[in-house]
């Protein structure tokens, strides 16, 4: 019975250490994606503040 027990512990073990391998791999690619995300929205502000810009500025040839 002991010897059960001490192999599904290490089981368990295993599966706990490769779950916490995911998750960090997870939140590596989530910290990626979100400044990914930052500097897209920033391109876009930009882009979005000349198009304003040329759209008020008379003789613009944008």
């Amino acid at each position: 019975m002991r010897e059960k027990l001490e192999k599904r512990l290490d089981e368990l073990k295993n599966e706990y250490q490769n779950g916490q391998q995911v998750l960090a791999e997870v939140e590596a690619k989530r910290a990626e994606v979100r400044e990914t995300l930052l500097r897209i929205s920033g391109a876009i502000q930009v882009l979005e503040e000349v198009l304003k810009h040329d759209a008020t500025t008379p003789g613009s040839t944008a």
